[in-house]
């Protein structure tokens, strides 16, 4: 029974290809729409956590902002801003201090807590220059704090902290500037007019360095990793001249990331971070607290919300979908009067009807769905492939789609089936 309406609900529909066509692309572009949405949204979700990751679940962030990046919306927090008045000049000290430091370090909850200083240094080697490349003077503990994979030879050791030794560790991107193919592993490098033997190469990816929210667009696989106390000796202080010739700029440390021994203390680590800081710097707002844990959850939060969004949109047209569907079945419910009423004349049952015209609707309402996820899926492999942007299909999304799509069908052929149905045969029978 089901089969033999089956089959003739398909010839019925190929007696108007073109028309069952044009249905079908709104239940087709309907469940496209909503696969790649959410394949696209879910790729982006994916890669701010796995950005928001390489910061480190269990760590808390301190960077100093500058004045520029307070005025322009900082995150919040107020620290102190030291003017030494000369009489040739005036230095702004601002940002993290290594007092700062020595009073982090007494955290109960802590694990580690790492320094880093950047500055910007002229860097080359022989012929090769790389210009002024990021210079990014650290300890030993910033390699497990930011899960930083060596790829040859080794990362900063205590022993180079100890010898304030001009060692260097340098990106992929770096090597590959400075040494092309040539082994980088124990060969000088000028940083900043000094120089540096390279001890060790990192793996071709983020340096673990690069910071959530950060402007600028520092390449982070062009840094050059230093010791923190080498650094400190050789480069000094961050100085930049400000607006006036007259004024300068002086920051310690750029960054503060503290390592928490246990995820549960990580909120309440960075809530003693900020009471720390805030009585520490009271005249401007010149440092900024990052919780990777926090940003994860934000993330999590708008990502549900983009994805109603996107379903919502992607909703509406499958809804047109169905519509057109149902427009297309009321049209043929009119055309197909007479054979309605020769089927009731012969013994059909209004269930009969009712079942034949549903299966139309469904098969209608399937092929879509079915030719609308290979485009779905289709869809971002392109953007992946044209513009780089990550997506991720997946069979929650596809399952999703699909029966929606089925399900609109279904609802939107009830009506015409019924309308079907319930003709008096005698009337039927009548039209021409």
């Amino acid at each position: 029974m089901w089969w033999s309406t089956f089959r003739l609900s398909v010839r019925n529909l190929l007696l108007h290809k073109m028309r069952s066509t044009l249905t079908l692309l709104g239940t087709i572009l309907g469940v496209a729409s909503v696969i790649a949405m959410l394949s696209i949204g879910e790729g982006s979700k994916q890669e701010a956590l796995e950005r928001i990751r390489s910061l480190g679940a269990n760590n808390v962030i301190i960077r100093t902002l500058s004045p520029g990046e307070a005025e322009d919306g900082g995150d919040n927090n107020s620290s102190t801003s030291a003017v030494t008045s000369r009489s040739l000049y005036q230095v702004n000290a601002y940002g993290l201090t290594y007092e700062d430091l020595r009073v982090l370090e007494d955290l109960p909850t802590k694990r580690s807590v790492v320094p880093v200083m950047m500055q910007r240094r002229d860097v080359s080697q022989g012929g090769n220059r790389l210009g002024e490349a990021r210079v990014v003077a650290t300890t030993p503990e910033l390699s497990a704090v930011r899960n930083i994979q060596v790829r040859r030879g080794r990362f900063l050791q205590r022993r180079d902290r100890e010898d304030m030794a001009n060692v260097a560790v340098l990106t992929q991107g770096a090597a590959t500037e400075l040494f092309g193919y040539s082994d980088p592993l124990d060969q000088p490098i000028l940083v900043g007019g000094t120089a540096f033997r390279v001890v060790g190469v990192l793996s071709a990816r983020d340096s673990g360095i690069a910071r959530a929210g950060e402007s600028g667009g520092d390449d982070a696989n062009r840094d050059i990793f230093v010791p923190l106390e080498t650094g400190r000796a050789r480069f000094g202080f961050l100085t930049r001249e400000a607006a006036s010739s007259r004024e300068f700029d002086r920051v310690e440390l750029s960054e503060i990331t503290i390592a928490v021994a246990d995820g549960d203390q990580v909120a309440p680590t960075a809530t003693m971070v900020r009471d720390l800081l805030e009585k520490r710097h009271t005249d401007a707002t010149d440092y900024q607290v990052l919780v990777p844990l926090e940003l994860m959850a934000q993330a999590e939060h708008e990502k549900r919300i983009w994805n109603l969004v996107l379903g919502a949109i992607a909703g509406i047209s499958l809804l047109v979908g169905g519509i057109g569907i149902m427009n297309i079945m009321l049209a043929t419910v009119t055309e197909r009067t007479r054979e309605i009423g020769i089927r009731r004349a012969i013994g059909a049952k209004r269930r009969d009807i009712i079942r034949q015209f549903l299966v139309e609707t469904t098969v209608l309402s399937a092929t879509g769905g079915l030719l609308g996820i290979f485009l779905g899926i289709s869809i971002p492999m392109v953007v992946t492939a044209v513009a780089g942007m990550q997506t991720v299909t997946s069979v929650a999304s596809i399952a999703l789609a699909f029966g929606i799509s089925v399900a609109i069908g279904i609802i939107f052929g009830v009506y015409p089936a019924y309308k079907a149905a319930a003709m008096n045969p005698i009337e039927a029978l009548r039209q021409q």
